[in-house]
């Protein structure tokens, strides 16, 4: 089959830059995976065929050989081969029409290509790193791809199958403000492709915030070839707690107190995370006041022995109905203090 031109493979015109003919490869790459294409062969030339045009069109010196002669510049006795920019080297360049040799990735761009390539294919974004050190430094050729998939460690691609770990599946719970404050265990149901449902016990630890995951290892998607399987990320989601409100370890509490323990001092029975108490009220305390019990918040889910602080917010109760007694206490109160802070 003819050579069909390196632009018209990629489908960008000769005036691309490099950030179009990278996503255009892509794009392809993808498309024509064999690990997505399974004993395609059409797929699979068509993925020799996009990497190829992608390894002389990311290259500047290529690139500028391949505008000016062509294939020409790639045929047997033009020259000995070149080391690319980006780190790739073709060790036997395209010759005797073959249209595909054998390519050696030694980092570089083409190594950050495949590492988001193979990443977003076989394990998501997240798995992307742990594989990428089975393709650096290591090689792929014509053969590999012939006997249905890519190898592992150092020898990168050549044989055998490619083993990746399984995408991460994502789930959703949602548990009390005391749960999450003092940790529980919970029965969650996971259902597979087939329907079927099996049940999991999940410890959720004291001290877990609002939107934070539990990491489940090997409960997310089979691997790929015989790699270990991802994890299941489950999301917790916490019920507010009337008059409790959270901020990273802190709880704030509202606390009503009569008017006359506030203006005369005295003490309040105050509820915490861990029972009732009682808190020591400062003559002449305003309403809005907080007062801080120190190591009374929540606990930390870095540092089992640290704890978060509890503030208490004061206000101060008015009184509704009053006695006619009470009132004329008060109306006499009253102007006792209006002579006394007129006179001052």
């Amino acid at each position: 089959m003819a050579k069909r031109d390196y632009y018209e493979v990629l489908g960008v015109n000769k005036n691309a830059d490099e950030k179009e003919i990278k996503h255009a490869y892509r794009k392809l790459a993808k498309k024509y995976h064999p690990d997505t294409n399974p004993g395609d062969k059409e797929a699979e030339q068509k993925f020799k065929e996009v990497t190829e045009a992608y390894n002389v069109l990311s290259d500047t010196e290529k690139k500028k050989l391949y505008d000016q002669y062509g294939f020409a510049a790639f045929e047997e006795g033009f020259g000995t081969g070149a080391h690319t920019g980006g780190g790739a080297y073709a060790s036997g360049g395209f010759g005797n029409g073959s249209g595909y040799q054998e390519f050696h990735f030694n980092g570089g761009d083409m190594g950050d290509i495949f590492d988001d390539l193979f990443g977003n294919i076989f394990h998501g974004e997240k798995g992307r790193q742990s594989q990428s050190s089975g393709f650096r430094g290591g090689s792929f050729g014509a053969e590999g791809f012939g006997t249905g998939g890519f190898g592992t460690g150092a020898g990168g691609f050549t044989g055998g199958h490619f083993a990746g770990k399984g995408a991460d599946a994502h789930a959703e719970i949602e548990i009390s403000f005391d749960e999450a404050v003092s940790g529980c265990d919970k029965i969650i149901h996971l259902r597979d492709e087939s329907g079927k449902q099996t049940s999991l016990q999940v410890h959720i630890p004291a001290g877990i915030d609002e939107g934070q995951s539990v990491r489940l290892k090997g409960q997310g998607a089979p691997g790929i070839s015989g790699g270990a399987a991802g994890d299941l990320m489950l999301q917790v989601h916490i019920r507010p707690k009337a008059g409790y409100e959270r901020k990273g370890n802190d709880v704030y509490v509202t606390v009503q107190i009569p008017y006359t323990t506030a203006v005369l001092g005295g003490e309040a029975i105050v509820p915490t995370l861990t029972g009732r108490v009682s808190c020591k009220i400062a003559a002449g305390t305003q309403s809005g006041s907080k007062i801080r019990l120190k190591n009374k918040g929540i606990v930390s889910m870095k540092n089992p022995s640290g704890r978060g602080d509890e503030y208490i917010i004061i206000q101060i109760e008015v009184p509704k109905n009053l006695t006619s007694e009470e009132r004329q206490k008060l109306v006499e109160y009253d102007k006792m203090y209006k002579t006394h802070h007129k006179s001052a």
